[in-house]
């Protein structure tokens, strides 16, 4: 099993890449059963070391920027902190989710005392498409409803965009910590698998080095899900299916990828 990742971006500085669906992003005593890594991963394709400067879910696949040196990861991070870098999410989510929202929620840490504080945390979602499939996931109504999102975190806690979509009563599919089970079920069944439909469509932000504007898309592209990559990731393909499903989306007007 060829197990290397895709490179979305690299020069002297930075690598991106696709993560895949299922693979953290470097290793941890909470999930200590899982043998991939993108960190380990990428030094032994690269041949060099390679600094993480911000993380992406488990179940999240998508763009995963690094940096290839010191200096580099202290300005990335810098630029995270400074909400200098703008991402994009795409996301499935139950329910016919609403047009535009700000959702400004403060969340406190997964794993902190009830007592703790909580930190301010705000997420802009922009609904790309409805979907009506022609089953009944709950016997009180003749079919069930999802919505495509596109999801702008502000700020970067964890689960962010998990929480407050839940927080507006649309939790993605897939989610089985912040989503509702039987639900999660009954799409897996539909679609033909179980995963997280989360997907980290783009990071934009300027380099840190030469201040060009630096644009790294995944290759998921909305309206119609096409992949510009002609061999797209196996991520990608499973995005792909759902998005170009006959008779069930109704794609909103001015959407863009």
């Amino acid at each position: 099993m060829n197990d290397s990742l895709p490179l979305l971006w690299r020069d002297e500085h930075l690598v991106a890449v696709h993560k895949p669906a299922g693979w953290l992003v470097h290793r941890t005593g909470l999930d200590a059963g899982e043998t991939r890594f993108v960190l380990q991963t990428l030094r032994d394709q690269l041949g060099q070391l390679v600094y993480p400067v911000h993380r992406l879910d488990k179940g999240t696949c998508g763009v995963l920027l690094m940096a290839l040196h010191p200096e580099a990861a202290r300005r990335l991070a810098q630029a995270f902190v400074q909400h200098a870098v703008h991402k994009r999410y795409l996301a499935l989510v139950r329910g016919w989710a609403p047009v535009a929202a700000e959702v400004d929620h403060a969340l406190r840490p997964d794993d902190a005392p009830p007592d703790a504080p909580t930190q301010p945390a705000q997420t802009g979602f922009q609904r790309l498409a409805c979907l009506e499939w022609p089953a009944a996931a709950d016997a009180r109504h003749a079919t069930t409803r999802a919505s495509l999102v596109a999801a702008m975190p502000h700020t970067g806690r964890r689960h962010q965009i998990r929480r407050h979509l839940k927080h507006l009563a649309h939790p993605i599919i897939g989610d089985a910590t912040h989503g509702k089970g039987p639900l999660n079920r009954w799409w897996a069944q539909q679609l033909g698998q179980q995963r997280l439909w989360l997907h980290a469509q783009s990071l934009q932000l300027t380099h840190p080095f030469s201040g060009e504007p630096l644009h790294l898309h995944s290759g998921l592209l909305a309206p119609g899900g096409a992949a510009s990559n002609p061999t797209p990731h196996p991520d990608l393909l499973d995005w792909h299916r759902l998005l170009q499903l006959q008779g069930v989306w109704v794609w909103d007007e001015a959407v863009s990828g």
